[in-house]
């Protein structure tokens, strides 16, 4: 995700977004574009607001009225930022940082989102939250790309799989197909 974001050098080969080649440029310029990230670990800024936060997702934009719609439709989507909208990033719990890094990304308005991770750390309650949330998303029309370890929630949220190992594509496909795999069902979901 870091080589298709621009923040790591990929290796080899190329990469492409909406038809060209996207290979060396860096994640500002690719997020005008529509190409947002989500980092594992959230990546809020700790000693900003959420508010500071959500307005810095929207850095690539400049229609004021449409920035504040966008962070009341976040506020919307999460109500618990709103509760804390001035409060520091830094002192929030992690899921409260999850809900903040997911809302940041959708301030720049996405074509595709990557979330790597999203699930990571959290309880289960707010599992469920963050994956209503990338299926509410999905719903509007984002394409998104998740990386994520829950492989049955996440195979049972998308429309295909792509199961990796060691850096290298080993199976993919329909991902309600693979859901029922023996092989994916074995090796990735416990049984």
């Amino acid at each position: 995700m870091k080589a298709i974001t621009g923040t790591l050098p990929p290796l080899g080969g190329d990469i492409e977004f909406l038809g060209k080649s996207i290979k060396g440029r860096g994640a500002w310029d690719l997020v005008s574009e529509g190409l947002v990230m989500v980092p594992e670990g959230r990546g809020v800024f700790t000693r900003m607001t959420i508010t500071e936060n959500l307005q810095i997702g929207a850095f690539i934009r400049n229609d004021k009225d449409g920035i504040a719609q966008d962070i009341e439709r976040v506020f919307a989507t999460f109500p618990r930022l709103k509760e804390r909208a001035t409060q520091l990033a830094g002192t929030m719990s992690g899921g409260e940082q999850q809900m903040l890094a997911m809302g940041r990304a959708l301030m720049a308005r996405p074509k595709v989102l990557l979330l790597d991770e999203p699930s990571m750390g959290l309880s289960p309650i707010m599992v469920d939250k963050i994956f209503e949330v990338v299926q509410e998303v999905y719903k509007q029309g984002v394409t998104i790309m998740l990386v994520e370890q829950n492989a049955s929630r996440a195979l049972q949220l998308a429309d295909r799989g792509y199961v990796m190992e060691s850096g290298l594509i080993t199976m993919n496909g329909d991902a309600k197909a693979m859901l029922s795999n023996p092989k994916v069902r074995a090796a990735y979901l416990g049984e």
